[in-house]
């Protein structure tokens, strides 16, 4: 087993822009020679989160997080340092020797890929036989008529498995798979009397589910004709979950993050319909209801969700989950309505293409607007009890919503609907919105009053001595002479122990010959939080030239603080022995504490 020299590592890194690699998680902006977005790692509303294409790293001033594209995979995805090479090599098509293990268990990780090849081929299988043998025909026939066409069929990569019991057993064993894995994978099952495999997907039409780089881990079968159940879906497995993945998103990720707009679907085939319709930014949730996991995967790749489920009531309440779940993540989040009895499918089936854009997705309502109709369902308003509770509730969601404007034109629109006076409900409102900030004040997350900040997002103001440290480390950062320079000037070394081991890093950084790049230098720093405070003092705007009166004034500053607390020390013990009443000992610490401000 071979280690994967520093070299190849550095030829990986370099060869992947950190743009481009950050791009598929968040929407960068440039402003000025950086790039601007909101930090995957912690909530925000203002971008905090920069980018830097010169010296290839990222660094958020909200929460602290900075590194280079390996740190940057690590946190978002938690792969180990080899898993972030091994992803940034495949991109770019560089081979890496085997690694050992001590990196990660190399027979859980042989698995997994065994699982994905197995799932490769069947799709390829399963895609075959439906397009090119007599088998498919049947199948084919009904997603003609369906308004599937070839090339949305091949698109979607859509098969066909027959009826047989042993077609994807034999095809595996042929090919000396390994069939244990494909029954963990739960594509084939196993007979409890003689111990055989066999199919567990018989006469399904096949639909490919791919995790976010493309590749197959699952599969949805559907069955063509009668039979139960109507859909079959691949289990939970080692490469499988189905809360943590999205149908489609590997092939709609481009449109999503160009529009800022992605259209969640309950089922694969509502988001295959859909892309037929022309709507190219569809996802679909698989099987399960939307969970926290997939919202932040939406949220890093749209600021806008539009929620399309079916209009029964078990579809208005996803939605109505969902749309929860997306405005916690920091979505703003749509809901299109259905007409009665009918799915994405049913519909641009029945009314065509044109008028699913522009009349579902594109009238999409607001989710107060969807509250206002959910919280109608069961409710007779001709009834004075049930109107007033209708009215209480609508109230309570009002005096949720963030902005004034909003919360003053659904007020207005109850009023005139109800005919009740604005002013009343202005008044009730009010009620509603105090107690709402009552109970928000007493829960136990906000009963410790003290005031709290995400960690460097106010960042306090700091000591002179401190903030010369910063400049110089930054400085030395930027120039193997001025840490060269520094490290002359500075005999005593930094003062803060972060400090001093970052400089020591820099030394060992430039005596081995490289000049400097900040993303490399990252490299060789091992503990998170100097990355940090590296990543951070790298951003910082500075120019390429420190005056020499700007340098020393630094120098001093720095070399002069352990005078500084030596001289506090003495004017502690002075006062001590004044208090103690020993005259002769304080006047001699003062005559030292005057010596030593004569050094400062």
């Amino acid at each position: 087993m071979e280690r994967i020299p520093d070299e190849l590592i550095e030829q990986i890194r370099t060869t992947n822009d950190i743009v481009d690699v950050v791009s598929e998680y968040v929407a960068l902006k440039k402003q000025g020679r950086n790039y601007f977005g909101l930090c995957p790692f912690h909530g925000e509303k203002s971008p905090s989160f920069s980018v830097s294409p010169d010296k290839q790293i990222y660094h958020c001033f909200g929460c602290g997080s900075g590194g280079n594209v390996y740190s940057f995979l690590m946190n978002i995805e938690g792969y180990t340092f080899i898993e972030a090479v091994s992803q940034l090599a495949a991109k770019t098509g560089i081979e890496l020797p085997q690694t050992g293990s001590r990196f990660e268990n190399n027979t859980q990780k042989d698995e997994k890929k065994e699982m994905m090849v197995i799932h490769e081929l069947l799709s390829k299988l399963y895609h075959h036989l439906l397009m090119n043998t007599e088998h498919g025909k049947k199948a084919m026939d009904y997603l003609l008529n369906r308004g599937f066409t070839e090339d949305v069929i091949n698109r979607f990569q859509i098969g066909y498995a027959p009826p047989a019991w042993d077609t994807a057993v034999s095809f595996l064993t042929k090919r000396s798979m390994p069939v244990h894995l494909a029954e963990q994978s739960g594509l084939l099952a196993k007979r409890q009397f003689d111990g055989k495999y066999f199919d567990r997907f018989r006469n399904r039409i096949m639909f490919p589910i791919h995790d976010r780089n493309g590749t197959v881990i699952a599969f949805g079968g559907r069955v063509l004709g009668e039979g139960e159940p109507k859909y079959l879906n691949s289990p939970e497995t080692k490469i499988f979950q189905k809360g943590k993945n999205l149908y489609n998103l590997h092939a709609a990720r481009p449109e999503i993050r160009k529009a800022q707009h992605a259209v969640v679907f309950e089922g694969y085939v509502d988001a295959i319909a859909a892309f037929r319709a022309g709507v190219n930014n569809g996802v679909a949730t698989l099987g399960t209801s939307l969970t926290e996991e997939q919202a932040v995967i939406l949220k890093r790749n749209a600021q806008t969700v539009t929620i399309c489920y079916d209009s029964d009531r078990a579809g208005v309440e996803a939605a109505f989950r969902a749309s929860q779940i997306l405005q916690k993540a920091g979505c703003t989040v749509k809901i299109a309505q259905m007409p009665d009895g009918m799915d994405p499918d049913d519909y641009i089936r029945e009314y065509g293409s044109d008028k699913f854009v522009t009349d579902i997705i594109g009238a999409s309502m607001t989710v107060m607007g969807f509250k206002i109709r959910y919280y109608r369902r069961g409710k007779n308003l001709q009834d004075e009890g049930e109107r007033m509770l209708y009215i209480e509730e609508i109230i309570k969601e009002i005096s949720q919503l963030p902005k004034a404007v909003e919360r003053d034109h659904y007020l207005r629109q109850i009023a005139s609907e109800f005919n009740l006076s604005l002013d009343a409900l202005k008044q009730q409102h009010g009620q509603t919105q105090r107690q709402f900030q009552k109970q928000q004040d007493s829960s136990p997350k906000n009963r410790d009053n003290k005031f709290k900040v995400q960690p460097l997002l106010q960042k306090p103001l700091l000591p002179k001595y401190h903030n010369a440290e910063r400049m110089l480390l930054a400085y030395m950062l930027k120039s193997a002479d001025y840490a060269q320079r520094i490290q002359e000037e500075l005999e005593e070394g930094f003062n803060l122990e972060e400090h001093q081991a970052l400089a020591a890093y820099l030394y060992a950084f430039y005596e081995e010959g490289h000049p400097p790049d900040v993303g490399l230098f990252l490299q060789r720093v091992e503990d998170d939080r100097l990355k940090k405070i590296a990543t951070e003092l790298a951003m910082l705007t500075i120019s390429d030239e420190m005056s020499d009166q700007a340098f020393y004034d630094y120098i001093k500053r720095v070399s002069s603080y352990p005078l500084f607390l030596k001289m506090q020390e003495k004017e502690n013990t002075r006062k001590e022995a004044e208090r103690q009443q020993d005259w002769a000992l304080a006047a001699r610490i003062a005559v030292e504490i005057l010596e030593l401000k004569k050094l400062l």
